[in-house]
């Protein structure tokens, strides 16, 4: 009886099926545009290749390898070749921007050495970014056997699939521990959870592989399945966000998945549009991030023209504690959202229902039920007593998806998980069932008695014109009178821009919006907020550089 709580039967029956990856380059019919078809089958059998060579270089059970590259061919076959070897995948992030490529060869040491990973496989353009006392090996190093050399290990399901480097400072990366038995159970779910069918579906994707929502839902899902799997680099996608829909259009795709930055970004953009068709589009997965229902509502508004069903949006919550995904609507439902009082969910932590047009209302979205294997409550954070319906509390989780714990970081875990119940740190509720999330609990703003989410800030924000959408951090710091004030850092649209004027109107939006002037913005040039390597904001990170004093305003 084959054992189907590892990855490697999964891959090997999802190889027999008649479907393929297609890695896509470029906007379609512009200059660059490139496709390269391949079908799974085809690339399991070079997997396995590459899985023998990496059995002679010592790869197997127990060993972790780290992958390091842009996304292409070889990257995905390498990721697949490892877990045939039967070795631990470390995904390794690429660098954000050209300028922090100081900050990329720091952090990559760091997470080889925090994962006591045994050798490197990379990319040969990023061949020279890797510190020669560290064993690495080229994807083109690894040729010369054929499929019939590879011989299958025999995996332990609580053996290690993916060791997953959570977001945050890159100095100090946990990685989270992903046995087999949780990434399988994790991917049952979310085949289940949005109705998968390997027949009809096709899922687009230009995340990064080294995120877990890349990796595991938009990459290891379709893998495992056998679903036909469009496959962009996130350059392509941030160069040109038009590209996405493109991808849409020109292949037919009925499902895909960003966080809720690239659909403001590709509601902007096409806007500007002519040719697209989106009528087969039957997902759009949203998370990673806090949810805007106004974003997503501009998205489908711009959508609307090309045949955009507006049942496409997909809100859902995950981590990487999870493995990634802990709740789902109901597939076609939409967007549906929860309008509550924002100063009684402030000051009381409840979420009272409020009509859309009323005074401090505050559209929350739901994100569905807890999926298949997992369970969820809410409980007071200090006390640990369950909350009641509507009742603001932290989320726990326990399940078979969820990690055992942090590599080698025995405090790191007993500090999150207690009895089999994982603290994941975010304040939210239940209602009739379904999960809504009120943020962070670690960034809540204290004001006057006041809960204040830096989401609510950071939106009314960004609503001024000038400031870049996307990249406003808002947080709190003691300012005079040794009060908690709230602070806000915004990049500007332009490095030129006038910070006077831009200044006033944040403010004028945030105290319209929340009722509370913040007590200082700070305005800075376009890409010098801090982000993790997936593109989140860090908050903590840009609070310490304020505290510091080595923020750069304009």
């Amino acid at each position: 009886m084959t054992d189907n709580t590892t990855l490697l039967p999964r891959l090997a029956a999802a190889a027999t099926r008649p479907a393929s990856i297609t890695f896509v380059t470029g906007a379609v019919d512009g200059p660059g545009y490139d496709t390269e078809e391949v079908a799974w089958s085809v690339l399991h059998d070079d997997a396995r290749a590459m899985a023998a060579a990496l059995h002679e270089r010592g790869a197997g059970p127990g060993t972790t390898v780290g992958i390091l590259g842009p996304t292409s061919r070889d990257l995905v076959t390498a990721i697949r070749a490892t877990w045939l070897a039967g070795a631990t995948v470390a995904m390794l992030p690429l660098p954000m921007r050209l300028g922090s490529m100081d900050e990329f060869i720091d952090a990559t040491r760091n997470r080889i050495e925090n994962a006591e990973i045994g050798t490197v496989l990379v990319d040969p353009l990023l061949q020279e970014f890797i510190p020669d006392d560290i064993a690495s090996t080229p994807f083109s190093d690894l040729g010369g056997r054929s499929p019939a050399d590879y011989r299958e290990p025999t995996i332990d399901p609580d053996s290690l699939a993916i060791l997953q480097f959570t977001s945050g400072s890159t100095s100090d990366p946990k990685g989270v521990m992903l046995p087999h038995r949780c990434v399988t159970a994790n991917i049952d779910a979310i085949a289940a959870g949005s109705g998968l069918d390997p027949t009809t579906d096709r899922v687009a994707s230009w995340l990064p592989l080294y995120h877990d929502m890349g990796l595991i839902g938009l990459l290891g899902v379709p893998m495992t399945t056998g679903v036909d799997l469009v496959l962009a680099g996130p350059q392509d996608f941030l160069a040109a966000p038009l590209r996405w829909m493109e991808w849409m259009s020109r292949f037919r795709c009925t499902l895909t998945g960003g966080p809720n930055f690239s659909y403001a970004l590709a509601a902007r953009a096409m806007r500007r549009a002519t040719d697209l068709d989106l009528s087969a589009w039957r997902l759009a997965l949203n998370g990673a991030e806090p949810i805007d229902p106004d974003a997503v509502e501009a998205f489908l508004e711009a959508g609307a023209k090309f045949g955009l069903d507006p049942r496409v949006p997909f809100c859902v919550y995950g981590m990487a504690e999870a493995t990634l995904a802990i709740s789902f609507p109901a597939p076609g439902t939409g967007l549906q959202v929860d309008t509550v009082d924002r100063r009684v969910l402030e000051t009381d932590q409840y979420a009272t229902p409020v009509a859309t047009d009323a005074p401090n209302a505050r559209r929350l979205p739901k994100l569905g039920h807890v999926l298949d294997g997992l369970e969820l409550r809410i409980v007071d954070p200090d006390t640990g007593a369950a909350r009641a319906e509507r009742e603001v509390g932290e989320i726990e989780l326990r399940g078979n998806s969820i990690t055992p714990g942090y590599f080698k970081n025995p405090a790191a875990t007993a500090a999150a998980i207690t009895d089999g119940w994982l603290r994941t740190g975010d304040l939210g509720y239940l209602v009739d069932d379904e999960v809504v999330i009120c943020g962070r609990r670690k960034d809540v703003i204290i004001v006057g008695g006041r809960n204040v989410f830096p989401e609510d800030v950071e939106r009314a924000a960004a609503r001024a014109t000038g400031v870049r959408a996307g990249n406003v951090i808002a947080f709190g710091a003691t300012g005079r009178r040794n009060r908690e004030s709230i602070v806000i850092v915004a990049e500007t649209r332009a490095a030129g821009e006038d910070a006077d004027p831009l200044r006033t109107d944040i403010i004028e939006h945030v105290t319209h919006a929340i009722g509370i002037p913040p007590g200082e913005v700070v305005l800075v040039s376009p890409g010098t907020l801090p982000k993790t390597s997936s593109g989140k904001l860090q908050r903590s990170l840009c609070r310490a550089r304020y505290l510091d004093d080595i923020i750069e305003p304009v």
